[in-house]
């Protein structure tokens, strides 16, 4: 009886281990588009592109993005978007983004300061909503080119 007991815990455990939980959701920052502002900000629409690695489906209901741009918080939105992303499928979702009047003036005082660079980098970090408790969390990093003698002009 003993062994048999040891036998089905053996087995109970290898069956635990083997099943693991779905792949997470795969975020990345699709692009960046402007959109009308009011008084003094700044708005934009955040694209993301969602990526699901696993067999099922998964649906979410809601996303919030915040974006850093040269080590300094710049902009941040939420949205209430709901779909679902087909199994080993994709989808693009519409986050749109306020940023202050004082996130753009630090960013150009700190070009204006001569720590302009020709690339700026930055991450995107947020939640993706999919019913489990705290939603899937994420973060996107890269950087971009800015145009030619931007950073060189910012330079006294």
């Amino acid at each position: 009886m003993r062994q048999l007991l040891l036998w089905f815990t053996v087995l109970l455990l290898a069956g635990c281990a083997s099943l693991g939980g779905p792949d997470p959701l795969r975020v990345t920052l699709a692009g960046v588009e402007s959109l009308p502002g009011q008084g003094m900000e700044v708005r934009m629409a955040v694209k993301l592109r969602l990526q699901n690695p696993n067999e099922t489906p998964v649906q979410f209901n809601g996303a919030a993005v915040s974006l850093e741009v040269r080590g300094m918080d710049f902009a941040s939105g939420v949205s209430d978007a709901t779909g679902t992303v087909p199994r080993f499928g994709e989808t693009v979702i519409t986050v749109p983004v306020t940023v202050s009047a004082f996130a753009v003036l630090r960013q150009v005082l700190s070009l204006a300061g001569g720590n302009a660079t020709p690339t700026l980098d930055f991450v995107a970090r947020g939640k993706l909503a999919d019913g489990s408790l705290g939603g899937s969390r994420f973060e996107s990093r890269g950087s971009f080119e800015l145009p030619t003698g931007v950073a060189g002009a910012a330079r006294p």
